[in-house]
């Protein structure tokens, strides 16, 4: 069997299954299990493939059949400018949170020297990207999973910034350590009704701690609007990723904990998904 007819054999069972990115998701597949580019592939369909690579590629097929993503299968995912390792302890990168890391880039032009904190570390896509444009920063990666955490040292160690990151094991509420200048956060947001509508393909393959914020979705993005208050520096940016329809809630949320929104930013769906904010002055609220 050659290239051509198996990726053809896997997108047919994956149609069947109702993948709707059927014939991509095929030929990433064969990429992946051969350790070939899709170009590689797409140039070379008459090659041959023999029992062990073929028994290979299905096993991978029947793993995505059943919904599994792509990026647990192939265990990486690309964000920003980097492909990052994935696994179930982590919740696999997205584009729109992609957004936050521009502004953030955006609002600070310059290199300067500064600390910033990541709230809610899992792979360190937020962190590390900001780190690899600004080569002055210093990051403090916090999560609650240790395994997270070790998934987040393996990309910052690829990745080359590794000794530019503190990585602590905690809970929001348990951090008393430092000052920062900026504090970024993709927290979980998503509410009962919502996480219980989500596809098998995402509730049942990414961490619930991940995703799941409580019954409003504000139980987590509340924490760490709170404990920003106390550890941001006076004119400190908070940048805070938030679901469909949170914004409002959020603004008041910060603005009653001293916090000026000064930016929000929509996603590809004009959903408003990033807020920032700024850290008044003590006396001024």
């Amino acid at each position: 069997m050659n290239y051509r007819n198996i990726i053809n054999k896997g997108a047919s069972i994956l149609r069947n299954n109702a993948i709707l990115t059927a014939n991509l998701d095929a030929e990433i597949l064969l990429s992946n299990s051969l350790n070939k580019t899709r170009e590689e592939i797409i140039l070379n369909l008459e090659e041959k493939l023999n029992v062990h690579q073929i028994n290979y590629y299905y096993k991978l097929i029947n793993r995505r059949k059943k919904k599994e993503p792509i990026s647990l299968i192939t265990k990486k995912k690309y964000f920003w400018k980097s492909e990052f390792i994935v696994n179930k302890n982590v919740l696999t990168p997205r584009f729109e949170t992609e957004f936050l890391v521009e502004e953030v880039l955006k609002i600070y032009k310059q290199s300067k020297k500064i600390h910033v904190l990541d709230i809610g570390l899992g792979s360190g896509c937020i962190l590390i990207s900001l780190l690899k444009e600004r080569n002055k920063w210093q990051g403090t990666g916090l999560d609650i999973s240790s395994l997270a955490i070790e998934t987040a040292k393996t990309n910052a160690k690829i990745q080359q910034v590794y000794n530019r990151i503190r990585f602590i094991k905690s809970d929001i509420d348990k951090l008393y350590l430092g000052k920062y200048d900026l504090i970024v956060s993709n927290p979980p947001y998503i509410n009962k009704i919502g996480y219980n509508e989500l596809d098998i393909g995402v509730k049942g393959y990414e961490p619930k701690k991940a995703l799941y914020g409580g019954i409003d979705g504000f139980k987590v993005i509340e924490k760490v609007i709170k404990k920003s208050k106390i550890i941001l520096k006076n004119n400190g940016l908070l940048a805070i990723e938030i679901g469909i329809g949170q914004h409002c809630k959020a603004s008041e949320l910060l603005r009653k904990n001293g916090f000026k929104v000064v930016k929000k930013v929509k996603d590809y769906q004009n959903i408003n998904r990033c807020l920032f904010a700024k850290k008044l002055d003590n006396e001024k609220f």
